[in-house]
């Protein structure tokens, strides 16, 4: 163990300079000034994707179905032939 005495109170994070400070402060209030116009092209494109029916899923085509006697192929390989 070490003789010299540990900080446990240190900052996780380096202190921001003036510089640094300035400019989160004007990205924030960039932020907020365009966050209603952002909600508003959000609102715009879900209802826009509804009306156009976006959220409609087709239905899955139907599968093939496997004959009782053959095997399916496993993976990683062809199938094992058998006689």
């Amino acid at each position: 163990m070490s003789t010299s005495a540990r900080v446990y109170n240190r900052s996780p994070v380096a202190v921001l300079t003036p510089v640094q400070r300035a400019r989160v402060r004007r990205v924030e209030a960039l932020i907020r000034v365009a966050a209603p116009a952002l909600d508003l092209l959000l609102f715009a494109g879900d209802r826009l994707s509804r009306v156009a029916g976006r959220n409609e899923i087709d239905p899955e085509p139907a599968r093939r179905a496997v004959l009782s006697g053959a095997a399916r192929t496993p993976i990683g390989g062809p199938p094992e032939r058998t006689g």
